[in-house]
């Protein structure tokens, strides 16, 4: 695959999607996991579907309509369940639902033939774009930066929101950066993964890095390799078995997490012996 690597223009940007989505997938996947919030996630990347279906029946790139679509749910979330208006789980519920239902009407409506839109569902990384690749690695620069600038009050956030209020005032301004960053993710690796596997990006390779690690720092650094690997293989795998890749890569990440499981169970099984 090496060789094919650099004899084709279209292998080399799933390469650099495997790159950027890994080291985005892993910053804001490990914060996701241990503010469990994965629930969150979920609503917001089906209702990015709406932004999808509403930018295809509007001729506009589907990735602006998803980023909008998804960070105006998060908000969204976010601002009813702080303000109480109504439960999150109801509010994610809602979202999820009323986004996926928007999406399905205007792709409906969107006259002539969509053929793309199976690659937003299920994902397609062999056919990503120049544009998403640019987006993508703006966005790892950025996570990188935001988290290595605040990563003490992001720490608090994730596991102590209450403790983090009295080492910080704009906690709440924070938490809105974090859920529009992680909007932004989702919305980014659609492409690669689709609605449907995308949210698998985020918290599998976390979980991977649970069972080496309790540090957030090694969590994100170990995420974002486990992610790497398990995305890389994945591609691998589909080019050679000629399988559809979003999935493939998802099911390399839970086999990479099937095989760390059982290593963490020997290993501890071996320090008990000894």
């Amino acid at each position: 695959m090496l060789k094919a690597l650099l004899e084709y223009d279209f292998l080399f940007h799933s390469f650099l999607a495997v790159v950027f989505g890994s080291i985005t997938a892993g910053i804001a996947g490990s914060y996701i996991v241990s503010k469990k919030m994965v629930f969150l996630s979920g609503g917001v990347t089906h209702s990015s579907f709406g932004g999808i279906g509403i930018a295809y029946f509007f001729g506009i790139n589907p990735v602006l309509g998803a980023a909008c679509f998804g960070i105006l749910s998060a908000l969204g979330i976010q601002y009813m369940a702080s303000k109480h208006k109504v439960s999150e789980d109801s509010a994610i519920g809602f979202l999820w639902a009323f986004g996926m239902a928007v999406g399905i009407i205007f792709v409906y409506l969107t006259p002539g033939y969509t053929p793309d839109l199976m690659s937003y569902l299920f994902g397609s990384i062999l056919t990503i774009k120049a544009g998403d690749l640019v987006a993508l690695a703006v966005l790892a620069v950025v996570l990188i930066v935001f988290f290595l600038r605040y990563y003490r009050l992001i720490l608090y956030i994730a596991f102590d929101e209450g403790y983090a209020r009295t080492f910080s005032s704009g906690v709440t301004l924070y938490k809105y950066i974090l859920i529009v960053l992680s909007s932004l993710v989702i919305v980014l690796n659609i492409r690669i993964a689709g609605v449907v596997l995308v949210l698998s990006l985020l918290t599998i390779p976390p979980n991977i890095a649970l069972l080496y690690t309790r540090d957030f720092k090694n969590m994100i650094i170990i995420s974002v390799i486990a992610g790497f690997l398990g995305m890389l293989s994945g591609l691998a795998a589909s080019w050679y078995m000629n399988i559809p890749t979003g999935a493939t890569i998802i099911f390399t990440l839970v086999l990479l997490w099937l095989i760390s499981r059982g290593l963490n169970i020997a290993g501890r099984r071996d320090s008990k012996i000894t």
